[in-house]
Protein backbone atom coordinates (compact mmCIF):
# COMPACT_ATOMS: atom_id res chain seq x y z
CA UNK A 1 0.00 0.00 0.00
CA UNK A 2 2.73 2.48 0.95
CA UNK A 3 5.23 1.35 -1.75
CA UNK A 4 8.13 1.16 0.70
CA UNK A 5 10.56 -0.52 -1.71
CA UNK A 6 9.75 1.92 -4.48
CA UNK A 7 10.53 4.80 -2.12
CA UNK A 8 13.67 3.08 -0.80
CA UNK A 9 12.56 2.93 2.82
CA UNK A 10 11.63 0.36 5.48
CA UNK A 11 8.89 -0.15 8.07
CA UNK A 12 11.32 0.59 10.90
CA UNK A 13 12.53 3.82 9.30
CA UNK A 14 8.97 5.01 8.62
CA UNK A 15 7.83 4.33 12.19
CA UNK A 16 10.85 6.13 13.66
CA UNK A 17 10.16 9.06 11.30
CA UNK A 18 6.52 9.13 12.42
CA UNK A 19 7.50 9.22 16.09
CA UNK A 20 9.93 12.04 15.31
CA UNK A 21 7.28 14.11 13.55
CA UNK A 22 4.79 13.50 16.34
CA UNK A 23 7.19 14.66 19.04
CA UNK A 24 7.92 17.89 17.17
CA UNK A 25 4.24 18.81 16.72
CA UNK A 26 2.46 17.30 19.73
CA UNK A 27 2.64 20.69 21.45
CA UNK A 28 -0.44 21.61 19.40
CA UNK A 29 -2.70 19.41 21.59
CA UNK A 30 -1.78 21.69 24.51
CA UNK A 31 -1.45 25.07 22.82
CA UNK A 32 -4.54 24.88 20.61
CA UNK A 33 -7.02 24.27 23.47
CA UNK A 34 -5.34 27.04 25.48
CA UNK A 35 -5.86 29.57 22.68
CA UNK A 36 -9.40 28.53 21.69
CA UNK A 37 -10.56 28.36 25.30
CA UNK A 38 -9.92 32.12 25.38
CA UNK A 39 -12.77 32.34 22.88
CA UNK A 40 -15.06 30.51 25.31
CA UNK A 41 -14.85 27.05 23.74
CA UNK A 42 -14.76 24.35 26.47
CA UNK A 43 -11.24 23.03 26.91
CA UNK A 44 -12.28 19.36 26.67
CA UNK A 45 -14.15 20.09 23.45
CA UNK A 46 -11.14 21.72 21.77
CA UNK A 47 -8.76 19.03 23.00
CA UNK A 48 -10.87 16.24 21.50
CA UNK A 49 -11.62 18.25 18.33
CA UNK A 50 -7.92 19.01 17.83
CA UNK A 51 -7.08 15.31 17.89
CA UNK A 52 -10.05 14.35 15.69
CA UNK A 53 -9.01 16.90 13.05
CA UNK A 54 -5.35 15.81 13.25
CA UNK A 55 -6.24 12.13 12.95
CA UNK A 56 -8.67 12.64 10.04
CA UNK A 57 -6.27 14.82 8.05
CA UNK A 58 -3.13 12.82 8.76
CA UNK A 59 -4.72 9.43 8.04
CA UNK A 60 -6.20 10.82 4.81
CA UNK A 61 -2.70 11.95 3.88
CA UNK A 62 -1.37 8.48 4.73
CA UNK A 63 -3.87 6.37 2.82
CA UNK A 64 -4.82 8.54 -0.15
CA UNK A 65 -1.77 10.73 -0.84
CA UNK A 66 0.93 8.44 0.63
CA UNK A 67 3.05 11.35 1.84
CA UNK A 68 4.98 11.70 5.15
CA UNK A 69 3.12 14.91 5.98
CA UNK A 70 1.05 15.45 9.12
CA UNK A 71 -2.07 17.62 9.40
CA UNK A 72 -3.34 19.43 12.51
CA UNK A 73 -4.98 22.74 13.52
CA UNK A 74 -2.62 25.52 12.49
CA UNK A 75 -0.88 28.09 14.62
CA UNK A 76 -1.90 31.62 13.73
CA UNK A 77 -5.29 30.56 12.44
CA UNK A 78 -6.28 29.53 15.97
CA UNK A 79 -5.14 32.92 17.29
CA UNK A 80 -7.08 34.67 14.52
CA UNK A 81 -10.17 32.67 15.45
CA UNK A 82 -9.92 33.40 19.18
CA UNK A 83 -8.67 36.98 19.32
CA UNK A 84 -9.91 38.57 16.09
CA UNK A 85 -13.04 36.76 14.97
CA UNK A 86 -14.54 35.99 18.39
CA UNK A 87 -12.47 38.38 20.51
CA UNK A 88 -13.98 41.49 18.97
CA UNK A 89 -17.21 40.64 20.78
CA UNK A 90 -19.52 40.70 17.76
CA UNK A 91 -20.07 36.94 17.43
CA UNK A 92 -19.77 33.81 19.56
CA UNK A 93 -17.57 30.81 18.84
CA UNK A 94 -20.44 28.78 17.36
CA UNK A 95 -20.92 31.37 14.63
CA UNK A 96 -17.15 31.53 14.08
CA UNK A 97 -17.05 27.74 13.60
CA UNK A 98 -19.74 28.17 10.95
CA UNK A 99 -17.30 30.42 9.06
CA UNK A 100 -14.56 27.79 9.40
CA UNK A 101 -16.97 25.12 8.17
CA UNK A 102 -17.94 27.17 5.11
CA UNK A 103 -14.27 27.90 4.37
CA UNK A 104 -13.58 24.16 4.61
CA UNK A 105 -16.34 23.33 2.14
CA UNK A 106 -15.03 25.93 -0.30
CA UNK A 107 -11.50 24.57 0.18
CA UNK A 108 -12.73 21.05 -0.68
CA UNK A 109 -14.34 22.37 -3.87
CA UNK A 110 -11.21 24.33 -4.81
CA UNK A 111 -9.03 21.28 -4.14
CA UNK A 112 -11.11 19.34 -6.69
CA UNK A 113 -10.64 22.00 -9.37
CA UNK A 114 -7.82 23.89 -11.05
CA UNK A 115 -8.98 27.19 -9.54
CA UNK A 116 -6.89 26.52 -6.43
CA UNK A 117 -3.71 26.56 -8.49
CA UNK A 118 -4.79 29.74 -10.29
CA UNK A 119 -5.51 31.42 -6.97
CA UNK A 120 -2.09 30.50 -5.60
CA UNK A 121 -0.37 31.80 -8.72
CA UNK A 122 -2.39 35.04 -8.64
CA UNK A 123 -1.22 36.19 -5.21
CA UNK A 124 2.16 37.99 -5.34
CA UNK A 125 4.95 36.18 -3.51
CA UNK A 126 5.73 39.20 -1.36
CA UNK A 127 2.18 39.24 0.00
CA UNK A 128 2.45 35.53 0.80
CA UNK A 129 5.71 36.12 2.68
CA UNK A 130 4.20 39.11 4.47
CA UNK A 131 1.14 37.13 5.57
CA UNK A 132 3.27 34.34 7.02
CA UNK A 133 5.64 36.76 8.78
CA UNK A 134 2.77 38.87 10.10
CA UNK A 135 1.05 35.85 11.61
CA UNK A 136 4.35 34.88 13.22
CA UNK A 137 4.71 38.30 14.83
CA UNK A 138 1.08 38.18 15.97
CA UNK A 139 1.30 34.80 17.74
CA UNK A 140 4.66 35.68 19.31
CA UNK A 141 3.05 38.83 20.71
CA UNK A 142 0.22 36.71 22.11
CA UNK A 143 2.76 34.44 23.82
CA UNK A 144 4.49 37.42 25.43
CA UNK A 145 1.17 38.88 26.56
CA UNK A 146 -0.16 35.60 27.99
CA UNK A 147 2.68 35.36 30.50
CA UNK A 148 2.84 39.01 31.51
CA UNK A 149 6.20 39.61 29.80
CA UNK A 150 4.34 42.35 27.97
CA UNK A 151 1.45 44.24 29.52
CA UNK A 152 -0.91 47.05 28.56
CA UNK A 153 0.11 50.66 29.11
CA UNK A 154 -2.22 53.71 29.22
CA UNK A 155 0.08 55.87 27.08
CA UNK A 156 2.26 53.58 25.00
CA UNK A 157 -0.40 50.85 24.65
CA UNK A 158 2.12 48.13 25.58
CA UNK A 159 5.09 48.00 27.94
CA UNK A 160 7.45 45.55 29.60
CA UNK A 161 5.68 43.57 32.31
CA UNK A 162 6.77 42.62 35.81
CA UNK A 163 9.72 40.31 35.20
CA UNK A 164 9.75 39.29 38.89
CA UNK A 165 6.29 37.69 38.70
CA UNK A 166 6.11 33.90 38.90
CA UNK A 167 4.55 33.65 35.43
CA UNK A 168 7.19 35.85 33.77
CA UNK A 169 10.09 34.03 35.45
CA UNK A 170 8.70 30.63 34.47
CA UNK A 171 8.12 31.78 30.89
CA UNK A 172 11.68 33.08 30.55
CA UNK A 173 13.07 29.82 31.95
CA UNK A 174 10.91 27.81 29.54
CA UNK A 175 11.92 30.00 26.61
CA UNK A 176 15.64 29.73 27.36
CA UNK A 177 15.47 25.96 27.94
CA UNK A 178 13.54 25.38 24.71
CA UNK A 179 15.86 27.60 22.68
CA UNK A 180 18.90 25.73 24.02
CA UNK A 181 17.32 22.42 23.00
CA UNK A 182 16.58 23.82 19.55
CA UNK A 183 20.08 25.17 18.91
CA UNK A 184 21.40 21.75 19.96
CA UNK A 185 19.11 20.26 17.26
CA UNK A 186 17.24 18.10 19.77
CA UNK A 187 14.30 16.42 18.04
CA UNK A 188 11.05 17.47 19.70
CA UNK A 189 12.65 20.50 21.37
CA UNK A 190 9.33 22.37 21.71
CA UNK A 191 7.70 19.35 23.34
CA UNK A 192 10.62 18.63 25.66
CA UNK A 193 10.83 22.30 26.57
CA UNK A 194 7.22 22.17 27.71
CA UNK A 195 7.92 19.01 29.74
CA UNK A 196 10.94 20.55 31.50
CA UNK A 197 9.05 23.77 32.23
CA UNK A 198 6.12 21.72 33.48
CA UNK A 199 8.37 19.75 35.82
CA UNK A 200 9.76 22.99 37.24
CA UNK A 201 6.21 24.27 37.73
CA UNK A 202 5.22 20.99 39.42
CA UNK A 203 8.10 20.92 41.89
CA UNK A 204 7.67 24.62 42.65
CA UNK A 205 4.01 24.02 43.54
CA UNK A 206 2.52 25.94 40.61
CA UNK A 207 1.25 22.83 38.79
CA UNK A 208 -0.90 20.04 40.23
CA UNK A 209 -2.80 17.09 38.79
CA UNK A 210 -5.93 17.02 40.94
CA UNK A 211 -7.98 15.34 38.20
CA UNK A 212 -5.39 12.68 37.43
CA UNK A 213 -3.56 12.10 34.18
CA UNK A 214 -5.60 9.64 32.11
CA UNK A 215 -9.25 9.78 31.04
CA UNK A 216 -11.42 8.92 28.06
CA UNK A 217 -11.80 11.87 25.66
CA UNK A 218 -15.11 13.74 25.79
CA UNK A 219 -17.04 16.16 23.61
CA UNK A 220 -19.22 18.09 26.08
CA UNK A 221 -21.03 19.96 23.29
CA UNK A 222 -21.13 17.12 20.76
CA UNK A 223 -21.29 18.35 17.17
CA UNK A 224 -21.17 22.14 17.09
CA UNK A 225 -21.75 22.50 13.34
CA UNK A 226 -23.60 19.90 11.29
CA UNK A 227 -25.95 21.72 8.91
CA UNK A 228 -24.27 23.37 5.88
CA UNK A 229 -27.36 25.48 5.13
CA UNK A 230 -27.50 26.98 8.62
CA UNK A 231 -23.71 27.53 8.58
CA UNK A 232 -23.95 29.49 5.33
CA UNK A 233 -26.87 31.41 6.81
CA UNK A 234 -24.75 32.39 9.83
CA UNK A 235 -21.96 33.66 7.56
CA UNK A 236 -24.41 35.75 5.52
CA UNK A 237 -26.29 37.05 8.56
CA UNK A 238 -23.12 38.29 10.26
CA UNK A 239 -21.30 39.40 7.10
CA UNK A 240 -18.36 37.07 7.72
CA UNK A 241 -17.19 37.04 4.12
CA UNK A 242 -13.75 38.48 4.92
CA UNK A 243 -13.36 35.98 7.76
CA UNK A 244 -14.13 33.05 5.46
CA UNK A 245 -11.79 34.46 2.82
CA UNK A 246 -9.00 34.95 5.36
CA UNK A 247 -9.33 31.40 6.65
CA UNK A 248 -9.34 30.12 3.09
CA UNK A 249 -6.48 32.26 1.85
CA UNK A 250 -4.06 31.56 4.70
CA UNK A 251 -4.87 27.84 4.75
CA UNK A 252 -4.34 27.43 1.01
CA UNK A 253 -0.97 29.18 0.98
CA UNK A 254 0.26 27.69 4.23
CA UNK A 255 -0.73 24.14 3.33
CA UNK A 256 0.48 24.26 -0.25
CA UNK A 257 3.79 25.87 0.65
CA UNK A 258 4.43 23.37 3.43
CA UNK A 259 3.51 20.38 1.29
CA UNK A 260 5.75 21.47 -1.56
CA UNK A 261 8.60 22.24 0.83
CA UNK A 262 8.42 18.91 2.63
CA UNK A 263 7.95 16.97 -0.60
CA UNK A 264 10.96 18.75 -2.08
CA UNK A 265 13.03 17.81 0.96
CA UNK A 266 11.92 14.19 0.64
CA UNK A 267 12.73 14.09 -3.07
CA UNK A 268 9.08 13.40 -3.97
CA UNK A 269 8.59 16.31 -6.40
CA UNK A 270 8.38 15.62 -10.14
CA UNK A 271 9.93 18.74 -11.59
CA UNK A 272 7.77 21.62 -10.33
CA UNK A 273 4.69 19.50 -9.84
CA UNK A 274 3.55 17.58 -6.79
CA UNK A 275 2.15 14.14 -7.67
CA UNK A 276 -1.18 13.36 -6.02
CA UNK A 277 -1.52 17.04 -5.11
CA UNK A 278 -5.31 16.81 -5.20
CA UNK A 279 -5.37 13.98 -2.65
CA UNK A 280 -2.86 15.81 -0.47
CA UNK A 281 -4.82 19.07 -0.47
CA UNK A 282 -8.05 17.22 0.23
CA UNK A 283 -6.51 15.89 3.43
CA UNK A 284 -6.29 19.42 4.78
CA UNK A 285 -9.63 20.65 3.48
CA UNK A 286 -11.50 17.60 4.79
CA UNK A 287 -9.75 17.88 8.17
CA UNK A 288 -10.65 21.59 8.45
CA UNK A 289 -14.28 20.85 7.69
CA UNK A 290 -14.51 17.93 10.12
CA UNK A 291 -12.55 19.83 12.78
CA UNK A 292 -14.95 22.79 12.64
CA UNK A 293 -17.88 20.45 13.20
CA UNK A 294 -16.40 19.28 16.50
CA UNK A 295 -14.85 22.58 17.62
CA UNK A 296 -11.44 23.56 16.34
CA UNK A 297 -9.94 26.16 14.01
CA UNK A 298 -8.67 25.36 10.48
CA UNK A 299 -6.00 22.74 9.96
CA UNK A 300 -2.83 22.93 7.92
CA UNK A 301 0.12 20.80 6.89
CA UNK A 302 2.74 21.04 9.64
CA UNK A 303 6.24 22.14 8.68
CA UNK A 304 7.41 19.96 11.58
CA UNK A 305 6.82 17.07 9.17
CA UNK A 306 10.25 17.95 7.79
CA UNK A 307 11.79 16.50 10.96
CA UNK A 308 10.28 13.12 10.12
CA UNK A 309 11.53 13.40 6.55
CA UNK A 310 15.00 14.16 7.91
CA UNK A 311 14.69 10.94 9.93
CA UNK A 312 14.03 8.99 6.73
CA UNK A 313 10.24 9.21 6.30
CA UNK A 314 9.18 8.91 2.66
CA UNK A 315 5.67 7.41 2.61
CA UNK A 316 2.26 7.52 4.20
CA UNK A 317 3.38 4.98 6.81
CA UNK A 318 5.09 7.88 8.56
CA UNK A 319 1.77 9.76 8.61
CA UNK A 320 -0.07 6.64 9.77
CA UNK A 321 2.31 6.42 12.74
CA UNK A 322 1.62 10.06 13.59
CA UNK A 323 -2.12 9.47 13.41
CA UNK A 324 -1.95 6.46 15.73
CA UNK A 325 0.09 8.44 18.25
CA UNK A 326 -2.47 11.26 18.18
CA UNK A 327 -5.18 8.71 18.97
CA UNK A 328 -3.14 7.55 21.98
CA UNK A 329 -2.68 11.19 23.07
CA UNK A 330 -6.47 11.56 23.25
CA UNK A 331 -6.48 9.69 26.57
CA UNK A 332 -4.21 12.22 28.31
CA UNK A 333 -6.80 15.00 28.49
CA UNK A 334 -6.55 15.66 32.28
CA UNK A 335 -2.76 15.99 32.00
CA UNK A 336 -3.05 18.45 29.12
CA UNK A 337 -5.80 20.38 30.93
CA UNK A 338 -3.61 20.82 34.01
CA UNK A 339 -0.63 21.95 31.95
CA UNK A 340 -2.75 24.40 29.97
CA UNK A 341 -3.57 26.30 33.15
CA UNK A 342 0.05 27.49 33.38
CA UNK A 343 0.54 29.90 30.48
CA UNK A 344 4.30 29.93 31.01
CA UNK A 345 4.46 26.30 29.86
CA UNK A 346 2.80 26.92 26.50
CA UNK A 347 3.80 30.52 25.73
CA UNK A 348 7.44 29.73 24.78
CA UNK A 349 6.14 27.51 21.96
CA UNK A 350 4.07 30.42 20.63
CA UNK A 351 7.01 32.82 20.77
CA UNK A 352 9.44 30.42 19.09
CA UNK A 353 7.03 29.30 16.36
CA UNK A 354 6.32 32.98 15.73
CA UNK A 355 10.03 33.68 15.32
CA UNK A 356 10.35 30.83 12.81
CA UNK A 357 7.43 32.15 10.76
CA UNK A 358 8.97 35.62 10.77
CA UNK A 359 11.88 34.21 8.76
CA UNK A 360 9.85 34.77 5.58
CA UNK A 361 10.78 38.45 5.82
CA UNK A 362 14.11 37.52 4.24
CA UNK A 363 12.37 36.64 0.96
CA UNK A 364 10.60 39.99 0.55
CA UNK A 365 12.00 42.30 -2.16
CA UNK A 366 12.84 45.18 0.15
CA UNK A 367 14.61 47.08 -2.64
CA UNK A 368 11.33 47.56 -4.52
CA UNK A 369 8.93 49.79 -2.57
CA UNK A 370 5.87 48.75 -4.57
CA UNK A 371 6.60 45.15 -3.54
CA UNK A 372 7.92 45.76 -0.05
CA UNK A 373 5.46 48.24 1.43
CA UNK A 374 2.28 46.11 1.06
CA UNK A 375 4.12 43.25 2.75
CA UNK A 376 5.37 45.60 5.47
CA UNK A 377 1.83 46.88 6.02
CA UNK A 378 0.59 43.32 6.49
CA UNK A 379 3.36 42.51 8.98
CA UNK A 380 2.81 45.76 10.92
CA UNK A 381 -0.96 45.76 11.14
CA UNK A 382 -1.61 42.14 12.07
CA UNK A 383 -0.24 42.42 15.63
CA UNK A 384 -1.23 46.10 16.08
CA UNK A 385 -4.88 45.52 15.12
CA UNK A 386 -5.00 41.97 16.52
CA UNK A 387 -6.50 40.96 13.20
CA UNK A 388 -4.97 38.76 10.53
CA UNK A 389 -7.83 39.58 8.17
CA UNK A 390 -7.20 43.33 8.46
CA UNK A 391 -3.52 42.86 7.69
CA UNK A 392 -4.30 40.78 4.62
CA UNK A 393 -6.92 43.29 3.47
CA UNK A 394 -4.58 46.29 3.70
CA UNK A 395 -1.86 44.42 1.82
CA UNK A 396 -4.23 43.44 -0.98
CA UNK A 397 -5.54 46.99 -1.30
CA UNK A 398 -2.13 48.68 -1.29
CA UNK A 399 -0.37 46.34 -3.73
CA UNK A 400 -2.44 47.05 -6.87
CA UNK A 401 -2.62 50.79 -6.11
CA UNK A 402 1.17 51.07 -6.04
CA UNK A 403 1.52 48.91 -9.14
CA UNK A 404 -0.92 51.12 -11.07
CA UNK A 405 1.03 54.32 -10.32
CA UNK A 406 4.30 52.51 -10.95
CA UNK A 407 3.04 51.72 -14.44
CA UNK A 408 3.08 47.99 -13.76
CA UNK A 409 -0.67 47.43 -13.57
CA UNK A 410 -0.44 44.65 -16.14
CA UNK A 411 1.70 42.62 -13.70
CA UNK A 412 -1.21 42.41 -11.27
CA UNK A 413 -3.46 39.40 -11.73
CA UNK A 414 -7.16 40.28 -12.28
CA UNK A 415 -8.07 38.26 -9.18
CA UNK A 416 -5.96 40.59 -7.04
CA UNK A 417 -7.93 43.61 -8.31
CA UNK A 418 -11.15 41.79 -7.43
CA UNK A 419 -9.84 40.96 -3.94
CA UNK A 420 -8.73 44.57 -3.44
CA UNK A 421 -12.20 45.93 -4.21
CA UNK A 422 -13.87 43.35 -1.97
CA UNK A 423 -11.50 44.05 0.91
CA UNK A 424 -11.91 47.82 0.53
CA UNK A 425 -15.68 47.44 0.65
CA UNK A 426 -15.42 45.17 3.69
CA UNK A 427 -13.18 47.56 5.63
CA UNK A 428 -15.37 50.57 4.86
CA UNK A 429 -18.88 49.16 5.22
CA UNK A 430 -18.84 45.77 6.97
CA UNK A 431 -17.90 44.69 10.51
CA UNK A 432 -14.22 43.74 10.93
Amino acid sequence: MFKLKENQTTVKTEIIAGITTFLTMVYIVVVNPVILSDAGVPFEQVFAATIIAAVVGTLWMAFFANYPIAIAPGMGLNAYFAYSVVGNGNIDYTTAFAAVFVAGIIFIILSLTSFRQKLIEAIPDNLKFGISAGIGLFIAFIGLRMTGLITSHPTNLVALGDLTSASAIMAMIGLIVTLILMVLNITGALFYGMIITGLIAFFSGQLSFDSGILAAPTLPEGLIIYNPISAIGEVIAHGLYAVVFSFLLVTIFDTTGTMVGVAQQAGLMKGKSLPRAREALLSDSVASTVGSMFGTSPTTAFIESSSGVAAGGRTGLTSLTVGVLFIAAAFFGPLVNAVSGISAITAPALIIVGSLMLGNIAHIKWGELDEAFPAFLIILTMPLTSSIATGIALGFITHPILKIFKGKWREVHPLVYIFAVLFLFQLMFLPH
